[in-house]
């Protein structure tokens, strides 16, 4: 079993920058890719951004693309999800999520297969 954790959420102000973090434990894979997803209150859960099993390619949501950085360290287990120019827009749950790089992107919920319990980010305007 996988156990994710995310961390690094909070409360700031609209334009500043935010690190969340995701660290994986248990039976980990070495082909899973790795996701980040975001549900505001009221909302669906929505794609935010993905990383390849190599950290070799990236994928990211149009509204996050070029504010969003993600990455990841296979050798540590963990994975880093750099948020710049935050906007209100922003705020929700994120949650970090991984599964079996079966295809390219992955953007979609049912390609994941664990997930985290969530970290809060709040960004006021």
């Amino acid at each position: 079993q996988v156990q994710l954790v995310e961390s690094g959420g909070g409360l700031v102000q609209a334009g500043d920058s935010l690190s969340l973090s995701c660290a994986a434990s248990g039976r980990t894979f070495v082909r899973d890719g790795l996701g980040w997803f975001r549900q505001a209150p009221g909302k669906e859960p929505e794609f935010v951004a993905a990383i390849s099993w190599n950290g070799g390619v990236t994928s990211y949501a149009d509204s996050v693309k070029g504010r969003f950085i993600v990455s990841r360290d296979k050798v540590k287990k963990t994975a880093t999800l750099q948020m710049n120019d935050l906007k209100p827009e922003d705020t929700g749950v994120y949650y970090c999520a991984t599964g079996l790089m079966r295809q390219w992107p992955m953007v979609h919920r049912g390609q994941f297969d664990h997930w985290g319990r969530g970290t809060q980010v709040t960004v006021s305007s």
